[in-house]
């Protein structure tokens, strides 16, 4: 009887803890999510033992300003053990191992510093530096046979552009006198730092590169001139016989192109690619022999998915990853084309992976992989079912309440069906209306994958814990449903793709999951587009916007952004004299009169991508028309989206700061706007 009561007092205990565990969690703050640290990369070792792998730690409030920090790890596949290698305030990026599995090599920096090529033995110790450039080393690849390296930097600067520049005669030729990227090779054997330096190209610019199996010959992704949109629309695959220093055009891709592998017996290249020059995104699996030949399209026909990564399982199967709706899988298919095998999915993995890593017999394999629960971790797979979870970047993250994340599917206006993902508020009441929060993506030639999708740009998790419903819809013109979906939104900027986010909010309207009367909308790039236009056109189903480094004027965008090209090929279809009034329709200022949206723009003063005159004239427009709720945030030195902590901080906070005073607590445009200064909320320790 005693031991009876003894275990029913142990049983009331447990419960009682664990339900006060349970009514003590918390849901994810904004400080929270500012500190989540993820695993970025991940290598496996020659002998499948070791995984060396970079974690990404984010710099605290009160540091200097700066990107977030890389550290590197190795992590035993069967005992879990974690080995430190390189830590502290530093960028270990780009890790490779040497083909003896005894040294690692990777990328290093430091602020202030440019990025230079070290390596470190496997089993730790001092890590050494291999190349003096004097411009930043981007990429390289161990030779598979001998201690060299090859990696890829600019040309440097001449002794009288020196001169020229310290006395002040340094000017800027817009897209003229550029600095080709070239590669190099170096042995290691060679106990000076850089020494024996061969330069392999000049003339051209290299932007990606891979050695064959025998070591005597480079494929390189190669334009003519060094310029982002070259590499997006432009790039082609050549081969360069380290031998002889001949290079020959191996591809004719008509559009965008992704990495690609030799075959194990060096008689093939694999590579990803557009089907065709309108074809917005990597979308294809392609063979070609390396001798020269015509290329064969792997892919099976119609494929409802996007291609984006490939290698090689043996010198006759192609293996490929793939983007299909919001899951991602990988297949084998035979060099010689036929039916795929679908050999891992993260439907039912339950973990959406990164294109993978391993070794030659193709039966270990190094993977990043994360869910709804947790960003990017270290998975180890052996081919079989399970996938082995090695590393746990952020403990605590499991006494956190989350909000439920699941894929939904609705009938757009013309009877597409269109997927996304729901984040439900945490302790949702299926009974309630919820304000809500929808998050376009930007591309649009990208999706979101049913995984960790919450960012200081795109805080999911954080709305979710402040009691917001938030969707992430993959409207038409986005990857992940085959290459006709995409194509929908080719020469129709605005049209059935933003259509598409209207229908998603009605439906989650009728279905009586949102309040009609608190809806916000927000999102980066293209997504910043889709917030500027729900603002103005759509202004009647939305409260307010969040607009980031966003399009307001698709003529002057076209005139000003660093891809024209690319914009040409895979966007409009047509130059722009073609398009006037298409194009000023299609523009979010044209219908900024009739704006009853309070706006909130953000964005970098340094963006190429979306010059900051694309806020600017949103803002000056609004203003114009009398519009009592608009601001414009701008953050100096900041590109294409923020990478210091100080501007992610900012914008975190300034975003759940614009949604809870107009969407939650629903506040009228006409009367004062949330507090400009909110230096409060950073965590700094700051004068009165």
């Amino acid at each position: 009887m005693q031991r009876l009561i003894r275990t029913l007092t142990l049983v009331a205990l447990t419960s009682l803890f664990i339900c006060g565990a349970v009514t003590a969690a918390e849901p994810l703050s904004p400080e929270d999510l500012l500190a989540l640290k993820q695993v970025t990369s991940a290598r496996i070792s020659p002998d499948g033992q070791w995984i060396a792998y970079t974690v990404e730690v984010p710099r605290r409030a009160d540091e200097k300003p700066g990107e977030a920090y890389s550290e590197l790890y190795a992590v035993s596949v069967k005992t879990g053990e974690i080995k430190t290698l390189l830590t502290g305030a530093i960028e270990a990026k780009s890790i490779a191992w040497r083909p003896d599995g005894s040294v690692i090599a990777f990328l290093f920096e430091k602020d202030g510093e440019i990025a230079q090529l070290r390596t470190i033995p496997a089993s730790g110790g001092e890590a050494r530096q291999v190349t003096d450039s004097e411009s930043k080393v981007t990429d390289f690849r161990w030779h598979p046979a001998q201690n060299k390296i090859v990696y890829l930097a600019e040309t440097p600067k001449t002794e009288r552009e020196k001169a020229l520049k310290a006395k002040g005669y340094q000017f800027e030729f817009y897209e003229e006198n550029l600095k080709h990227k070239n590669l190099y090779l170096i042995d290691l054997d060679d106990p000076n730092v850089g020494g024996r330096r061969t330069q392999l190209t000049e003339g051209r610019t290299v932007w990606s590169f891979e050695f064959s199996p025998d070591g005597n010959a480079i494929a390189a992704s190669i334009t003519e001139k060094n310029l982002i949109d070259q590499w997006y629309a432009f790039r082609k695959i050549h081969l360069l016989d380290l031998k002889t220093g001949a290079l020959r055009q191996l591809t004719n891709n008509p559009g965008k192109l992704g990495n690609f592998a030799f075959s194990p017996d060096g008689a093939y290249l694999a590579y990803a690619a557009a089907k065709d020059q309108k074809d917005n995104q990597v979308s294809q699996v392609f063979v070609i022999p390396a001798g020269g030949g015509d290329a064969r399209n792997l892919t099976p026909t119609d494929f409802p998915g996007h291609v984006n990564w490939v290698g090689w399982k043996d010198k006759n199967t192609v293996a490929y990853r793939s983007n299909e709706g919001v899951n991602t899988t990988l297949s084998t298919v035979g060099v010689a084309g036929g039916d795929r095998k679908v050999i891992l999915n993260s439907a039912d993995a339950g973990i959406v992976f990164e294109a993978p890593d391993f070794t030659r017999a193709f039966n270990n394999f190094a993977l990043v992989g994360n869910s709804p629960a947790f960003p990017g971790e270290v998975y180890y797979w052996n081919g079989g079912k399970e996938l082995k979870r090695l590393t746990v970047s952020n403990p605590w993250l499991t006494e956190r309440k989350l909000g439920k994340q699941e894929a939904i599917r609705y009938l757009a206006r013309d009877g597409q069906e269109i997927e996304g993902l729901l984040i439900y508020p945490v302790d949702y009441q299926p009974e309630q209306q919820y304000p809500l929060v929808v998050i376009v993506h930007g591309g649009p030639e990208s999706n979101f994958s049913n995984e960790w999708i919450t960012r200081y740009s795109e805080p999911g998790q954080v709305l979710a814990g402040k009691g917001y419903a938030v969707f992430f819809p993959n409207y038409r013109a986005s990857t992940g449903y085959g290459v006709e979906f995409a194509l929908q939104g080719y020469g129709d900027p605005a049209g059935k793709e933003f259509d598409d986010i209207a229908d998603g909010l009605d439906y989650l309207i009728q279905q009586g999951i949102a309040d009609r009367s608190r809806v916000g909308v927000g999102g980066g790039s293209y997504g910043g587009y889709a917030s500027a236009w729900f603002a103005t056109y759509y202004t009647q189903f939305v409260k307010a916007v969040c607009m980031f480094v966003g399009v307001s004027n698709l003529i002057s965008k076209r005139s000003t952004t660093d891809i024209p090209y690319e914009e040409l090929y895979v966007h409009s279809g047509k130059k722009l004299e073609a398009m006037w009034e298409l194009s000023l329709q299609r523009s979010p200022i044209y219908w900024a009169q009739q704006s009853k949206t309070a706006v909130l723009i953000l964005g970098g003063t340094e963006d190429t991508r979306v010059h900051p005159s694309q806020s600017l004239e949103f803002y000056r427009q609004l203003k114009m028309n009398d519009h009592p709720a608009v601001r414009l945030v701008q953050y100096p030195g900041e590109k294409h989206g923020n990478r210091k902590q100080t501007s992610r901080r900012d914008m975190l906070y300034r975003i759940l700061d614009w949604y809870d005073w107009y969407v939650k607590d629903a506040r009228p445009l006409d009367g004062p706007l949330p507090p400009l200064d909110i230096s409060a909320k950073y965590g700094l320790e700051l004068p009165e």
